[in-house]
């Protein structure tokens, strides 16, 4: 039997798996300060818990995220048939002095294992990087694939 749209345990599906595991930025979704949303392109990293996001200290979704926590994330495929991870959750920031060790590992996933580390040693050079993490712990989730899940209007 399918696990169900909402279902956390989706995030063990093979297509979850698999976009959790892409180059593709996630897309966060957010409150901005103002109560209008907001969606932004980001980079991620999936620990197995949660997506961990990372960000400068004076960024906007920061203070926003501080009032409004509430957020929804969408790792997007570009192919047909299009896959689609949506996740929501609480957003949990901590601020660091130094660039994040997530942040780092999506670095060496998205750029590659060398083109990564020279791109973080290159903010290291460029003074003291202090980073916001950005935790989201999925409390709900839901895939979308166009071979077995569809959008509810078309299913």
């Amino acid at each position: 039997m399918a696990t169900t749209q909402g279902s956390v345990q989706l995030l063990e599906d093979p297509v979850a798996q698999e976009m959790l595991r892409s180059t593709t930025p996630a897309q966060l979704a957010y409150a901005g300060l103002d109560g209008k949303p907001r969606v932004v392109p980001i980079w991620f990293h999936w620990t197995g818990e949660e997506v961990v996001l990372g960000t400068p200290p004076n960024a906007p979704k920061v203070a926003a995220l501080r009032r409004h926590p509430e957020v929804a994330i969408s790792i997007d495929g570009d192919s047909w048939p299009y896959k689609v991870l949506q996740i929501r959750g609480t957003a949990r920031l901590e601020r660091l002095d130094d660039i994040s060790p997530e942040y780092s590992a999506a670095a060496r996933r998205y750029f590659g294992p060398d083109q990564g580390q020279a791109w973080v040693e290159q903010l290291h050079q460029m003074g003291k990087q202090e980073m916001v993490r950005i935790f989201v712990r999925p409390q709900w989730v839901a895939i979308l694939d166009f071979v077995t899940r569809f959008p509810k209007a078309l299913s």
